[in-house]
């Protein structure tokens, strides 16, 4: 028996795949496909195509669990889950680990489990180190590496990065040209921008995979999403966002695949969900709100976002992200500890997901 009372392991059949999300015929890998006995052992695709992924657990109120995290891992892996995501928040009240270094520990943990970041506010960063990172974590992963990026809204704390509030959107776009760049083919690169001058550096070494990692893009406005659709491969809605406004964001991302001329089918559509499961609906309520004020504080509107309540309630809500147009999932529980998220990922995949085919 596991936590949460039902071993789920006759379930794994109908979890996930392990198709590269946003890859296609887009972003290959330079690794040789696996093999053997342990690529055959894994699952077929879900109902209707739909992959899950499950959050990786950021919090280090009490110091680093790393034995817990890595069992987490290990289990989210037998599971079948397609990808574990984190996220960032560099300035902010929550003790969150920064997100491209654990994943660097989760790749050393891991042999299939994808591993992506939801969202890196790069307006924030210089290209150049940023790109590099995202290389190292990405060749440290050999090629399981995706990567969301926004330029973040007009709230953030631009001064105390060095950066004008009044440019961020085109320096946000100009850095994402340059880090395209840096991981090109090329080994040595010139770029001429308005923010950014590079005459022919050397930057080795190049991403695993090719042209880069997949880039999902956050965002809601409409302006953000034409952005998405422009410039990255998949659209991620943010988990501080509804399911309404997320059906709204789908609506104008295929508006503008079919306005650029570019195909749906090879542009992923996923949404991040926070929730929690309990058998009394008032006390998931509770804890769910009480993970998300750890995360956001009094962040306006974030109680409105969360899908919580008994197994019934939960599949109810993630079944309408899906009818809103997501093709993946990440799921998100927010427990106070590592411990208590195994237990929410636990029942996912015995209780939740099984009826999500």
């Amino acid at each position: 028996m596991v936590a949460g009372g039902i071993d789920p392991a006759s379930e794994r059949a109908h979890i996930v795949n392990t198709r590269r999300v946003g890859q296609k015929s887009k972003h290959v890998s330079s690794l040789p496909t696996t093999s053997g006995t342990a690529a055959a052992a894994r699952p077929e695709p879900y109902g209707g195509g739909m992959q899950f992924s499950i959050s990786i657990h950021q919090l280090d109120s009490a110091g680093f669990d790393a034995t817990g995290l890595r069992d987490y891992l290990t289990r989210a892996e037998e599971l079948g889950f397609e990808g574990g995501w984190v996220l960032e928040q560099t300035v902010g009240e929550a003790p969150l680990l920064a997100p491209l270094e654990l994943l660097a520990y989760a790749a050393a943990c891991t042999e299939q489990l994808r591993l992506g970041v939801a969202v890196l506010v790069s307006s924030l960063h210089d290209p150049l180190q940023l790109a590099s990172a995202i290389t190292a974590v990405d060749r440290l992963s050999h090629g399981r590496l995706d990567v969301g990026v926004a330029p973040g809204g007009g709230f953030r704390q631009f001064p105390a990065f060095g950066v004008e509030k009044a440019t961020y959107i085109s320096s946000f776009t100009e850095g994402l040209d340059l880090m395209k760049a840096a991981w090109s083919d090329e080994p040595r690169v010139t770029f001429a921008g308005r923010f950014r001058q590079v005459d022919d550096l050397p930057i080795q070494p190049k991403p695993v995979q090719r042209p880069h990692p997949p880039i999902w893009f956050g965002g809601h406005a409409p302006k953000a999403l034409a952005r998405a659709v422009r410039h990255g491969d998949a659209f991620l809605g943010a988990g501080s966002s509804s399911t309404a406004k997320f059906a709204e964001a789908v609506t104008t991302v295929r508006h503008e695949l079919a306005e650029q001329g570019k195909e749906s089918a090879q542009f992923p559509i996923g949404k991040r969900v926070y929730l929690m499961i309990d058998d009394d609906p008032a006390t998931a309520r509770e804890r769910v709100l009480a993970g998300l004020h750890r995360i956001y504080g009094a962040m306006p509107g974030i109680d409105a976002v969360p899908v919580s309540g008994t197994v019934d309630d939960v599949v109810a809500g993630l079944r309408e992200v899906i009818d809103a147009g997501a093709g993946s999932i990440l799921l998100n529980p927010v427990g106070r500890d590592v411990a208590e998220d195994r237990q929410q990922m636990e029942r996912l995949a015995a209780e939740v997901i099984p009826q999500l085919r």
